[in-house]
């Protein structure tokens, strides 16, 4: 049974290989891709630390960043971290739930004035904002979704959970032949009703998500439950 990886790039490569690694059968077809936005810097002296709830968000953040080097950085999990670290920034917390709970773990801990460096679709975080890149929609071959059928999706995001409903439907791909591994119970709210099977993980992080899909697929040979 293939998994199929929906999230863009680097993201994508990065499950792919993990999922590979686990023995599994993956196959890309990202739905999106990252693009870095102008940006204008707030001062520096404004700026407590930096929050980030995506890795793309520290790679697209380009120039700009460099005001803020110095500044501690808060991720919302350990890829972010990763990707923060990379690029030469100084990770001060890491979280393990979501962004809220990383945001209200940032504030305990003496952490404020966050300058949340984030994509156009965002969850709200009460911090001072700049958007530094968008995902935006690539054209899908209708065979491609037709080919999802006797597949599990991961869904890493509510946009792509809504695109995959969209596209599934407009290709008369029947739900029940889909089965969806979803990284929040927003994402798979996103995605509706109807599919083979729908696993919500209960940490988001890619691991969870692989570590769910290669259950799903132990089952395939018995036929899926649980939808």
């Amino acid at each position: 049974m293939t998994v199929v990886v929906v999230r863009p790039e680097p993201g994508n490569a990065a499950t792919i290989a993990e999922l590979r690694a686990q023995g599994l059968t993956a196959r890309a077809l990202p739905f999106f891709a990252a693009q870095a936005l102008a940006w204008t810097p707030p001062a520096p002296d404004d700026v407590g630390a930096l929050l980030f709830t995506s890795a793309q968000a520290v790679r697209l953040a380009g120039p700009g960043l460099a005001a803020f080097k110095d500044k501690p950085v808060v991720a919302v999990g350990p890829a972010t971290a990763e990707a923060a670290r990379a690029a030469g920034l100084t990770v001060a917390l890491t979280g393990e739930r979501d962004a809220a709970a990383v945001v209200a773990q940032a504030r305990a801990a003496g952490l404020d004035r966050l300058l949340h460096l984030a994509g156009r679709d965002r969850v709200e975080t009460g911090a001072m904002v700049r958007t530094v890149y968008a995902a935006e929609p690539v054209a899908v071959d209708r065979d491609a979704v037709r080919a999802l059928a006797g597949t599990v999706v991961l869904l890493h995001s509510a946009r792509a959970a809504a695109r995959l409903a969209m596209l599934v439907d407009d290709a008369g791909v029947s739900r029940g032949a889909v089965a969806i591994v979803a990284i929040s119970a927003k994402t798979a709210a996103a995605a509706g009703e109807g599919w083979a099977a729908s696993r919500i993980v209960a940490a988001p992080r890619d691991a969870a998500m692989v570590a769910a899909a290669r259950a799903l697929t132990r089952t395939a040979a018995t036929g899926i439950s649980g939808a």
